[in-house]
């Protein structure tokens, strides 16, 4: 582990004790206390170029105060160029900001971009309810008031997640200052249940990145395996990939459990990065508080069963980053200059891959994963509702392994991050995935997708994991 690996796993493991300080504190204290600790935090790991989330959260507050009816667009646009300025300072010959501000300043962008949308509905609301004279009472979700720039400041640099994730709205974060009856909300055991896989995935890790490093590819010596060789060397990495994130992505949903950040009850039906989908009356009382049963799904970032067994390519990115996938499909997606599914998914790779920064290999991989997504759609509707009962479970099985190995093909782009090295990765197992996936795309496309009873038949949701409620 690196230094920084090393760093990142401190502040998640400080997270933990920390919440459990705030989780019954009142709203000043959480407030803060949280931001405080948060900004400490940013101060220690970042140094000056903390200055550079400042001016973010200030540029973005003065765009909500003076065009509320539009301001997400303006966020969108001011955060992310703050992003291309942010990346060139070394070009610009300005001194490079450190990794931790790199990761405060991903997190930020999305904090503020959500938060200008969060204003943008209030003030239409408002505006509605001023021209129809109507007032509907308290919506689903809705702020009670735009937010001053100590509170926007407060929610920017809160503790919870400054880092590593989740996401979350302000919404969730003013839910959780006001939590009635906090003490009645479970954490330990949520906490307990939540991590107790970690220190496996941690050791696996560990274990497979000393058996096999990823500088191994960037070495001469590597192109003189057999192709078997170097195409299996991509599955060890990815599982590598995998068990990092699994740990650190595990310890920033303890630290929230801690806290009982993005608790709701379960009748609330929340769901990651988005928070309740139905209106749930607040407990009158600790006993009636204490009788409900609660959930963390808001703040879950990850379900590592369905991301390695899920069948198919779309699955497998709403189990990833399941924060950060529900604000690109929210403020991406859905407002995607197309009505084309893969052109919208090739739109909000573009943009996911711009916000991870600008290496080459996050294009490269983020851009695969609209061609594998055509092909998986066109050649699943065209034969999958032709087989037999049996023979559609032998079809997601192979599903499934192709679709591992699209990511282990995907990830080496993520981790290689240069052109030069990715290529010649790709270039050595012959772009395989690349010709399977367009190959799969022209056989589908060849078959015209079948009879629509057959398409509606073969798009049915199919996993090796559990199912789950899902938002298409």
């Amino acid at each position: 582990m690196s230094p920084e690996e090393w760093t990142y796993l401190v502040v998640l493991l400080i997270s933990i004790p920390i919440g459990f300080l705030f989780k019954k504190a009142g709203p000043g204290l959480k407030r803060w206390g949280a931001a405080a600790v948060g900004l400490g935090l940013t101060l220690f790991t970042c140094g000056p170029h903390t200055l550079h989330s400042l001016i973010t959260i200030l540029g973005t507050w003065a765009l909500i105060q003076a065009q509320p009816c539009s301001c997400h667009a303006l966020a969108l646009a001011w955060t992310f160029s703050y992003l291309l300025f942010f990346r060139a300072l070394s070009l610009l010959g300005l001194p490079t900001p450190t990794p931790f501000t790199n990761a405060v300043q991903l997190l930020l962008t999305l904090k503020l971009v959500s938060l200008a949308s969060e204003v943008q509905d209030l003030h239409l609301a408002q505006r509605k309810e001023m021209a129809t004279g109507f007032s509907k009472g308290p919506t689903l979700g809705l702020l009670p008031d735009v937010p001053s720039l100590m509170e926007t400041l407060s929610y920017s640099y809160c503790y919870v997640g400054i880092m590593t994730g989740p996401f979350f709205r302000y919404r969730t974060y003013l839910d959780w200052l006001g939590q009635p009856f906090p003490g009645a909300v479970p954490s330990l055991r949520p906490l307990l249940r939540r991590a107790w896989p970690a220190p496996l995935f941690g050791l696996l890790f560990l274990l497979s990145s000393h058996l096999f490093p990823l500088e191994a590819v960037r070495e001469d010596a590597f192109y003189a395996r057999p192709l078997p060789a170097r195409l299996f060397y991509m599955i060890p990495v990815f599982f590598a990939f995998r068990m990092r994130f699994y740990v650190a992505w595990i310890a920033a949903e303890c630290g929230c459990i801690a806290a009982g950040f993005g608790a709701y009850p379960v009748a609330a039906k929340a769901r990651a990065g988005g928070g309740p989908t139905l209106q749930c009356p607040p407990p009158s009382s600790p006993e009636k508080a204490a009788s409900l049963e609660y959930d963390y799904e808001t703040i879950r970032n990850i379900d590592c069963y369905g991301t390695d067994f899920c069948t198919r390519v779309r699955e497998g990115m709403r189990y990833w980053n399941m924060t950060v996938q529900w604000w690109l499909a929210q403020y991406i997606y859905k407002s995607a200059p197309t009505r084309s599914y893969v052109l919208r998914s090739a739109w909000t790779m573009l943009l996911s891959a711009y916000w991870h920064g600008l290496h080459p290999g996050y294009y490269l991989s983020f851009l695969t994963i609209p061609l594998c997504l055509a092909a998986e759609g066109r050649l699943e509707s065209a034969l999958r509702g032709r087989l037999s009962p049996r023979g559609q479970k032998a079809w997601d099985w192979v599903h499934w392994f192709l679709k591992m190995r699209a990511y282990d093909y995907m990830c080496m782009g993520f981790v290689l991050l240069s052109m030069a090295d990715t290529l010649r990765y790709w270039a050595s197992i012959y772009f395989c995935i690349h010709f399977l996936a367009l190959a799969a795309l022209g056989l589908g496309l060849a078959l015209a997708g079948g009879s629509p009873g057959r398409r509606k038949a073969a798009s049915q949701p199919t996993s090796l994991a559990p199912e789950k409620l899902r938002e298409e």
